[in-house]
C-alpha cells in the first residue's frame, strides 16, 4: 500500500473538483471558461485547444513548478473516460509543450521562482478553439 503526502492529497483533490466542476457546466453554455494565466499555485489554467480541453495547475515543489496538466474531449460524453493526465516538474523558466493532432502547440511555462504558471501558444488556438495551418 502506499501514502499521499499532504501536497498530493490537495492535488487530487483540486483535479478531481475541477473535473466535476467543468464537467457540471450546463449544455447551454455559449463558450467554454477560459484562463490563460499566469495563475499562482492550485488555480487552475482552462481553454481550448481544437476538441480538447486543457486543465492545467500546478504546485511549488523545491524551487520548481510540479505541474497537472488534463486534456479530454470537449464534447464527448464520456469525458471522465477520455481524459489524459500529464505530470512535469519544471525549474523556472522551463516550457512544457504539448502538441496536438493537427499541429496544434501551446505551452505551459513555469515563472520566476515558481511562482506562476502561464500558457502560451497561438491566440487564435487559446482563445477560439480553432486550429493553426
Amino acid at each position: 500500500m502506499f501514502q499521499l503526502s499532504r501536497t498530493q492529497l490537495a492535488a487530487f483533490a483540486t483535479v478531481g473538483a475541477l473535473a466535476l466542476g467543468v464537467l457540471s457546466i450546463p449544455a447551454v453554455a455559449q463558450e467554454p471558461l477560459t484562463r490563460t494565466g499566469p495563475v499562482g499555485p492550485y488555480e487552475p489554467i482552462l481553454t481550448t485547444m481544437g476538441s480538447k480541453r486543457l486543465i492545467a495547475f500546478y504546485v511549488p515543489d523545491s524551487g520548481r513548478c510540479s505541474i497537472n496538466a488534463i486534456v479530454f474531449d470537449a464534447g464527448a460524453t464520456d469525458a471522465p473516460y477520455s481524459a489524459s493526465r500529464v505530470r512535469i516538474n519544471l525549474w523556472p523558466g522551463e516550457a512544457f509543450y504539448l502538441d496536438g493532432a493537427k499541429r496544434e502547440s501551446i505551452n505551459l511555462q513555469c515563472g520566476d521562482k515558481a511562482a506562476s504558471l502561464a500558457l502560451s501558444g497561438p491566440a487564435e488556438l487559446i482563445n477560439t478553439g480553432t486550429t493553426t495551418r
